[in-house]
């Protein structure tokens, strides 16, 4: 697995995928582990997730929102306090690997930066603790809005659940670098915002050394926000802010 930078390495799904062996075990023994950061300090453990029953259920109009809409209502910085929120650059490069179990392929697509059924619109953003400047595990955290047409959002969180139940013990894939080894997958606290919402973790490694990738998901309407964080440093599972959540999935429509 090989990463070709720093903060976009950790934060960038799209990127990261996209360059040359990145996917996880791909490239393995082809010289010493790559330096990058993580996306959470070390030590640092996820904070629980807010209770979905914490107020009243979310309403949605229903739209599938164009591209110019997703990125309305994308995060914006001064929203959050502490982040700083980027387009992703490099994001119209998507991973090319597919997964050897069908059962897996839901996350897989969401790996490459492609969940399925494929999205009428996609808008990619990046969040940046800017309160942890200059350290090496400054939290980075990658999302993926997506608008999708009548039931596709539903389907997509259907998938995901199904698969992640399915793969629990890993699965392998292959793509354009060669394949790749995932070796466990597991469902985690969800985060408890917009109508429908859901938390895993899919590990990879680096060089012989795990490589937790986490991701939680939003749903309102026709609309799904994917989180997603690495941990390349230190093998911890990484935070997926709860305040990005919250304030992100209040913006759907």
């Amino acid at each position: 697995m090989k990463v070709r930078g720093t903060v976009l390495a950790a934060s960038a799904l799209a990127v990261c995928l996209a360059a040359a062996g990145c996917g996880p075990d791909a490239g393995e023994g082809k010289g010493p582990a790559a330096k990058a950061t993580a996306s959470g300090p070390e030590g640092r453990e996820p904070r629980p997730a807010a209770s979905a029953s914490s107020g009243p259920a979310p309403t949605s109009d229903g739209r599938t929102l164009t591209e110019a809409q997703l990125a309305e209502v994308a995060l914006t910085t001064g929203e959050v306090p502490g982040f700083d929120i980027a387009p992703l650059p490099g994001s119209d490069e998507r991973g090319t690997e597919k997964s050897e179990d069908e059962a897996c392929r839901p996350i897989t697509a969401v790996i490459n930066g492609s969940p399925e059924p494929a999205p009428a619109a996609t808008v990619f953003r990046t969040a940046t603790d800017t309160r942890e400047e200059g350290r090496d595990d400054q939290t980075v955290v990658t999302e993926i809005l997506t608008a999708h047409r009548a039931g596709g959002a539903e389907e997509m969180m259907r998938s995901l659940r199904e698969a992640v139940r399915a793969c629990a013990d890993g699965f392998r894939t292959t793509g354009e670098d060669g394949p790749s080894t995932y070796t466990d997958v597991k469902a985690l606290p969800a985060p408890g915002a917009g109508q429908e919402s859901l938390a895993y973790q899919v590990t990879g490694s680096l060089e012989g050394a795990p490589v937790p990738l986490v991701f939680h998901l939003v749903r309102t309407g026709s609309t799904v926000v994917t989180f997603y964080a690495a941990d390349f440093l230190t093998g911890k599972t990484p935070e997926v802010p709860s305040a990005l959540v919250t304030r992100q999935a209040a913006k759907l429509p």
